[in-house]
């Protein structure tokens, strides 16, 4: 692969090895810079690697949080374009069971329309047709351009791109500090988690890239980050009781979403707000709500062999009064600390979703080569990603 030469003396420290920590060294290492990048544990292993693997088309934030369906319809065309083979375009299905559904269809649609997210009513003979296993009583069906895919393979192939193009990597490596100069982020302490041992990673600029946890990352700085981490509970039964992504055609609630992988079926999910993303539990009553709200979609998941119940913390912008996290946006946000709160050399890239991690990485990385002075344009909206198993190959 060729990289731009912007200036490969400019080195960034990237703080997080989730999806948007990757795609951000993919994006910086295509635009010439150094890249190192941190994880305290393994790649992918926080929210990254626990969510149920939706490739948003934008229409679950359709009508209450426009920005993020268009981010999501827009980024859903430009993953499936750089990481062919990646999800199994399989499309999902907006299925309406009450009146108040039926009530919430005409937003829906237009809510679809003004974001650009293509839409097809069916009628409930129509949608049986397509999966036999929904709730007979539906009333109405829309379909729109969902995918799935694997949770962690997917995010893989920024990093293994990022590593090909010269991308230092490390995991089990933890930041215990960072150290500032007369008002900028100089360089970070880590700490390789297996061997205890510490050293100085100095930085032209650190990027904190860890999601939930970037309000902890960033008060190591002296600044404050708005997030506010928002746990939410999945479910996985045995059998693959829908081929496509199945919702309820109402606001965002509990247990209303169906997505299959592989030979399982996710329900998801709930949603509550927590300070420590680390202090997750998965509550009983959760998972009786995933069932009984799954079961209004497809009746069988009420049955279903339990596979497991996992909880993930969603890295949601907004005020910490907020009570469940739903009324909170699920867009994303960079920082530049420089202009916000007078701490230079540092930036904090946090919020959004899976579906949105290159688009994320394409603004944050578009701040911290304006920050460092340099002229280097984006370009992975059309670089085709290396297969997730050259991460391994390497």
């Amino acid at each position: 692969m060729v990289r731009s030469t912007a200036s490969v003396d400019a080195h960034v420290l990237i703080v997080g090895g989730g999806g948007t920590g990757g795609a951000l060294a993919h994006d910086l290492t295509l635009r010439g810079l150094r890249v190192t990048l941190v994880e305290r544990g393994e790649f992918t292993s926080g929210t990254t690697g626990r969510h149920h693997g939706l490739l948003h088309s934008g229409a679950r934030y359709a009508v209450n949080d426009r920005d993020s369906a268009v981010e999501c319809i827009e980024e859903n065309r430009i993953l499936r374009r750089i990481a062919p083979g990646s999800f199994e375009e399989n499309d999902g299905l907006f299925v309406g069971v009450t009146d108040e559904d039926m009530d919430y269809l005409p937003a829906f649609l237009e809510g679809c329309e003004a974001s650009g997210i293509p839409t097809q009513v069916l009628g409930p003979e129509q949608a049986l047709r397509l999966e036999p296993l929904l709730n007979p009583d539906l009333k109405v069906a829309v379909r729109v351009p969902d995918a799935t895919m694997d949770a962690m393979r997917m995010p893989l192939r920024f990093f293994a791109t990022a590593r090909a193009n010269g991308a230092e990597l490390l995991n089990h490596v933890a930041v215990t500090e960072l150290g500032t100069s007369a008002g900028r982020v100089v360089d970070a302490t880590v700490r390789d988690v297996v061997t205890g041992i510490e050293t100085t990673v100095e930085a032209d600029l650190v990027v904190n890239a860890t999601g939930p946890w970037s309000g902890q990352v960033a008060r190591m700085a002296g600044v404050d980050v708005p997030i506010r981490p928002s746990p939410g509970v999945m479910l996985a039964v045995r059998g693959r009781l829908c081929n496509m992504v199945i919702n309820r055609l109402h606001g965002s609630g509990d247990g209303d979403i169906i997505v299959p992988q592989r030979a399982l079926s996710v329900v998801g999910t709930s949603s509550w707000v927590v300070e420590d993303p680390d202090d997750l539990d998965v509550p009983p009553d959760h998972v009786a709500r995933m069932i009984e709200e799954g079961s209004k979609l497809i009746p069988a998941v009420r049955d279903a062999p339990f596979r497991a119940a996992w909880s993930a913390a969603r890295p949601l912008i907004g005020s910490r009064d907020a009570d469940s996290g739903r009324e909170l946006s699920r867009t994303f946000k960079t920082i530049d600390h420089a202009s916000d709160d007078g701490v230079a050399g540092f930036v904090t890239i946090t919020g959004g979703k899976a579906t949105t991690l290159r688009g994320m990485a394409e603004v944050c990385a578009d701040t911290v080569v304006r920050v460092l002075g340099l002229d280097a344009p984006c370009r992975t909206r059309e670089t085709v990603l290396l297969p997730h198993t050259e991460f391994y190959a390497a």
